[in-house]
């Protein structure tokens, strides 16, 4: 389930940023959570695993007229190879229709598989 974005979680969040290594460094991690804040149409969604309750991964996205930008996804290592990401692709997707969810350079490819992922199903 995702979960918008508040500073009671900032601990959780910015542990989960961290597992991406451009995000290891504390002051890049800090600049990257501050970016989020300075404009309305950035956003951090967490996401709660509906086994366990835990704030299993995390979303940053920039929304647009037409699309949503996936700029971050990050999950803790212990619920990968799971599907989770293409769950919290999913929620987002349900969240914002009708915009389109694309990605940058380093989720581009995600995107790319989660569609698939997706067209095949409505095939079936």
């Amino acid at each position: 389930m995702l979960i918008k974005y508040k500073l009671d979680y900032q601990k959780i969040t910015m542990g989960l940023l961290s597992y991406i290594p451009d995000l290891k460094d504390t002051s890049r991690l800090t600049d990257e959570m501050d970016w989020y804040d300075q404009e309305e149409n950035r956003h951090l969604f967490l996401w709660k695993s509906d086994e366990t309750g835990d704030m299993a991964g995390v979303i940053g996205i920039e929304e647009e007229d037409e699309v949503v930008i996936l700029r971050h996804i990050s999950i803790n290592p212990s619920y990968r190879d799971e599907g989770m990401s293409y769950n919290m692709i999913e929620a987002l997707a349900e969240k914002f229709e009708p915009k389109k969810i694309v990605g940058t350079l380093e989720t581009a490819s995600l995107i790319t598989k989660w569609q698939k992922g997706f067209e095949e199903s409505v095939e079936d």
